[in-house]
């Protein structure tokens, strides 16, 4: 894990999901043109013993919410070979894609996708490899004690700590599952990131009554292949809106996505950032394709047609407790509008929660001390995602996540991971640069 000669590396890469392995293409890329001299050295550490994205939820049929142009590289660069259409051709199926007269391709292929152009970056990536701490590196031959390398503490599948040492980190520890207040996952309460993968391990009596809470795409979806699935089981969808939200996916309101409309947002005041992300909710937060939605209205329906009805929809619906039980899990939940209190008892619980961001300073230990803060205690982060530090810090930290407040929605979205991925490098490059000494003329 080493680098030769204990060089440090240019960048070490905390998480190989989409968005590190959007770097990782556009080091690629960026090393096949260059000259020796000007080529970057990386390594990226990946806690998972294999790429994995969302397992969990790779739900037979469940399609992506942005288009496949949106890939790895597309919107940096149309002729890299790591696009989504290069993939299609290696696996034989361009045609076929094409079609099939879509945009969005389903969450199976995509992933596919992923994993294989993760697949021809083996060389840069240790998986089983846990960045475990960040301790900073002095120059010692500088007067005021320039912190120019970083060294990362990783534990290996066996354990075993080791260091390797960095001129740059960039973290991308991906989104963290978010449970109820108060709730723990268990036998019979789950999150839905790991759906799929708990239902292939769960060896319990086949479920006769399944409760999903949330109102967001996840927890339709997971309601969907539930009801679509167990035939035999009634399905309970609990959440507190009185309807599932569609989401906003017109053409205008996605120009939030464009990475212009990151430049405006960085640059914007803090008041107008606030009413920005506030408006444009719908696009991202706790909303879903209305397809779906009426998909699953027409099953609701169909089922009062018929007189058995399997998918119970509990809407304004505030849940107040979820814990396991002897044989299940319980749910009490308060309707809103009258304020009465049920108790629900289901075989199992999925909590389509949501997600909260990995807590990247949390890893920096002693680094984050050294972090500018802005008056809520976030970091402050440039356009190019570099983290602001004391300036005595010539090392860089760069975030892919966590900077909603700062770069707006797009912050841990694939719709800009190409881009925001070239705008890393290219900082990482220019920093490089920077610190080589003149040509002697």
């Amino acid at each position: 894990m080493s680098q030769p000669g204990d060089r440090p590396y240019d960048f070490v890469g905390v998480g190989f999901g989409p968005a590190n392995l959007a770097l990782a293409i556009a080091l690629e890329d960026h090393n096949a043109r260059s000259v020796r001299e000007e080529r970057l050295t990386a390594l990226f550490v990946e806690r998972q013993p294999t790429f994995g994205w969302h397992r969990g939820m790779l739900i037979d049929g469940a399609t992506m919410q942005v288009s496949f142009l949106k890939d790895l590289v597309t919107m940096r660069d149309p002729t890299s070979d790591f696009s989504f259409l290069a993939y299609l051709a290696d696996r034989g199926r361009l045609v076929d894609f094409i079609n099939h007269k879509t945009f969005f391709p389903t969450r199976v292929e995509f992933h596919d996708y992923f994993s294989w152009a993760a697949a021809r970056l083996d060389h840069l990536v240790r998986y089983d490899a846990e960045a475990v701490s960040v301790e900073p590196v002095e120059n010692a031959g500088s007067a005021g004690g320039e912190t120019t390398a970083f060294d990362v503490t990783v534990r290996d599948a066996a354990g075993n700590p080791v260091t390797v040492r960095a001129r740059n980190l960039v973290i991308s520890g991906g989104l963290q599952p978010c449970m109820p207040p108060g709730v723990e996952e268990s036998e019979r309460v789950w999150h839905n990131q790991r759906l799929m993968t708990r239902l292939a391990a769960y060896a319990g009596p086949e479920p006769k009554r399944w409760t999903v809470i949330g109102a967001g795409q996840s927890a339709a979806e997971v309601t969907e292949y539930l009801h679509r699935t167990r035939p035999d089981a009634e399905v309970c969808s609990v959440f507190a809106r009185y309807g599932y939200s569609p989401a906003d996916d017109s053409p205008f309101a996605n120009r939030i996505f464009d990475p212009e409309a990151v430049d405006l947002f960085h640059g914007a005041p803090e008041q107008v950032k606030r009413r920005l992300f506030d408006y444009h909710r719908g696009t991202n937060y706790s909303v879903v394709d209305l397809d779906l939605i009426e998909e699953l209205y027409r099953r609701a329906y169909e089922e009062k047609v018929q007189g058995r009805e399997r998918l119970r929809m509990l809407n304004a619906c505030e849940v107040i407790d979820v814990r396991e039980v002897p044989g299940g899990a319980r749910t009490t939940y308060e309707f809103l509008p009258t304020g009465e209190r049920t108790v629900l008892d289901s075989d199992i619980v999925v909590c389509a929660t949501g997600y909260r961001p990995f807590d990247a300073l949390g890893l920096l230990g002693p680094v984050a001390a050294l972090v500018e803060r802005d008056d809520r205690d976030r970091a402050r982060v440039d356009r190019d995602y570099r983290v602001r530090t004391d300036p005595a810090v010539t090392a860089g930290i760069y975030l892919q996540g966590g900077t909603e407040h700062s770069h707006g929605i797009t912050s841990s979205l694939l719709s800009n991971g190409a881009v925001r991925a070239g705008e890393i490098l290219d900082s990482i490059l220019a920093h490089h640069r920077a610190k080589e000494p003149a040509p002697v003329s």
